[in-house]
C-alpha cells in the first residue's frame, strides 16, 4: 500500500486557507480527506437537530468540490473517532495524520485518545490552530498567566496581530496532493441513516457585505434592521476563515474586528477554566439561591412571557435557529434576573437550538449575563425589558414580525411584575455574595 497522510476534517468545512490542511498537502505524502459523523455526540442530539442538516449540507457540498477538483471525494465514518482510526490504520499505511485545534474538553480529551492510538503505531499526530485568530496559550499577561478581562485581553492581541498579521495558508492551491482513490465510504451517507431527520427550520443564511460591515458598529443593535452579518454557524463549522475575514474588515470595522476576538477570548477562558462549563467563573455566584420554577422556564422558551422583547427573541430562535445578539442578552438576563433561573438551564436550551452554537461562547456569554462569569455584567445591572424595546425597536418592526398578536387581547399579561423581581433579584444576589 502507497504510504499516506490524512487530514481530518472537524470545525473547518473548507479547502481556502484552512492551516491544517495545507499543511497536509504540501507534507509530500499524498492526502486522504476524512470526515468522522461521531457517534459519541450525536447519540447526545434530537433526532431533528437541525445542526446536522447543516453539517451534512456543508459536507456536501465540500464533497463535490473535492470531486470537481478531478480528486477523490472525503472518506466518511459513522462511528467513533477511536474506532475510525483504528480502521483506518487497518485500511492504509498512515504517515501522518494532520488536523486543526479545538478546544473543547470534550475535543481536548477526544483527541489525546486518538494520539494515543496513532502513537501505538508511531504515527506523528498534528494539529495546527485555525478557527480563532490566537490559540488560547498565544496571548498571556506577561507573568505568564491568562487574562481574565476583555480589555487587556483584545489590546494585546491587537498589538500581537499588529506584529505577526494574518497568516494565509494557500491550501486551495495544493488540490492535486489529494489521494485520487475512491471506496465505499467515499459516499456521504444519508441523514436517514445517520438517524437523522430533516429538520422544518431553515438552514442559515449570511448577510456579509462592505456595507453591513462598514455599518455595524452604528446599527448592529438594532434587530428589525439587517445589519449583521449572520455569519456565525459558518464561523463555527469553518465555512470561512477567521483570519481571512479579520485581514478584510480590519480597515472597515473595528467593532466587528472586536467581536472576533471575544470569540477567541472566550475560547481561551474555556481552555484555561473547563470548570467553567458547570461551574461559575466566580465561585462566589455558585451561592445564588435560584427559584428554577419549571412553568415560567416553560413560558420562557416558548416565547409566552408576556414581555414582548423577550418572547420575539425567543420565537426567532425556536423558529429560525438565530437569534439576534442584543436580543440574547435582553432573554438571558431576563431568565436569570427576572426569573432568577439558573444561567445554566438558558446555557443549555440555546446549546439545542442555536445554529450557531460554541461551547466557549456560549458559556462565556450566559455567565455574563447572569454575572457570575470572567469580565461580566455587575450583578446589579438588570435589563428593564421594556425600556430595552423602546430604544431598540422604536417602531416595533422586530416585535410585530414575531408577535403578530401584540396589542390585542391574544397577548398573554406579563408573567411576572419586573419591578418586583429586581428587587428580589437584588436582595438574592447580595444574599449570596455576602455569605
Amino acid at each position: 500500500m502507497d504510504k499516506i497522510a490524512v487530514f481530518w476534517f472537524r470545525r473547518d468545512f473548507r479547502l481556502k486557507d484552512n492551516h491544517a490542511l495545507f499543511k497536509a498537502l504540501t507534507s509530500g505524502f499524498k492526502v486522504l480527506p476524512v470526515f468522522v459523523f461521531d457517534t459519541n455526540i450525536l447519540s447526545t442530539l434530537p433526532k431533528t437537530d437541525h445542526r446536522v442538516a447543516f453539517i451534512h449540507k456543508s459536507l456536501e457540498n465540500l464533497n463535490n468540490e473535492l470531486i470537481k477538483n478531478g480528486v477523490g471525494g472525503i472518506q466518511f465514518f459513522h462511528l467513533s473517532p477511536i474506532e475510525t482510526f483504528k480502521k483506518l490504520t487497518k485500511q492504509h499505511t498512515i504517515c501522518q495524520v494532520y488536523c486543526n485545534e479545538d478546544y473543547e474538553p470534550y475535543a481536548r480529551e477526544r483527541d489525546k485518545k486518538v494520539a494515543a492510538l496513532l502513537n501505538e503505531q508511531a504515527i506523528p499526530f498534528k494539529t495546527f490552530t485555525d478557527h480563532v485568530l490566537n490559540n488560547p496559550q498565544e496571548v498571556l499577561k506577561a507573568d505568564g498567566m491568562p487574562y481574565s478581562v476583555f480589555t487587556p485581553y483584545k489590546n494585546k492581541v491587537l498589538q500581537y496581530l499588529a506584529n505577526k498579521g494574518f497568516e494565509h495558508y494557500p491550501s486551495e492551491k495544493n488540490l492535486s496532493a489529494f489521494c485520487t482513490f475512491n471506496t465505499k465510504e467515499n459516499f456521504l451517507p444519508s441523514l436517514d441513516k445517520l438517524g437523522f431527520t430533516t429538520s422544518t427550520i431553515p438552514l442559515p443564511k449570511h448577510n456579509y457585505t462592505e456595507k453591513v460591515i462598514e455599518n455595524y458598529a452604528e446599527k448592529r443593535d438594532f434587530p428589525a434592521q439587517n445589519n449583521t452579518s449572520k455569519l456565525s454557524p459558518f464561523l463555527r463549522f469553518g465555512l470561512i476563515s477567521t483570519r481571512g475575514l479579520a485581514k478584510t474588515i480590519e480597515k472597515i470595522s473595528a467593532t466587528f474586528l472586536t467581536e472576533l476576538i471575544w470569540r477567541d477570548f472566550y475560547q481561551m477562558i474555556l481552555w484555561w477554566h473547563p470548570q467553567t462549563i458547570e461551574k461559575s467563573f466566580k465561585p462566589i455566584y455558585d451561592q445564588v439561591e435560584w427559584t428554577n420554577n419549571p412553568l415560567l422556564f416553560e413560558k420562557w422558551c416558548a416565547g409566552q412571557t408576556g414581555f414582548p422583547i423577550v418572547d420575539a427573541g425567543m420565537r426567532e430562535l425556536n423558529n429560525t435557529g438565530f437569534m439576534h445578539n442584543r436580543v440574547r442578552m435582553i432573554v438571558a438576563s431576563f431568565l436569570c434576573k427576572d426569573l432568577q433561573i439558573d444561567w445554566r438551564w438558558g446555557e443549555a436550551y440555546f446549546a439545542e437550538k442555536l445554529y450557531d452554537f460554541e461551547l466557549a461562547s456560549n458559556v462565556g456569554g450566559w455567565q455574563w449575563a447572569a454575572s457570575s462569569g470572567c469580565d461580566a455584567a455587575p450583578y446589579f445591572r438588570i435589563f428593564n425589558p421594556e425600556l430595552q424595546l423602546k430604544r431598540f425597536d422604536p417602531n416595533l418592526e422586530y416585535l410585530k414580525k414575531w408577535v403578530p398578536e401584540y396589542n390585542s387581547n391574544k397577548y398573554i399579561k406579563p408573567i411576572i411584575d419586573h419591578k418586583e423581581a429586581r428587587e428580589r433579584c437584588l436582595i438574592t444576589y447580595k444574599k449570596a455574595i455576602n455569605n
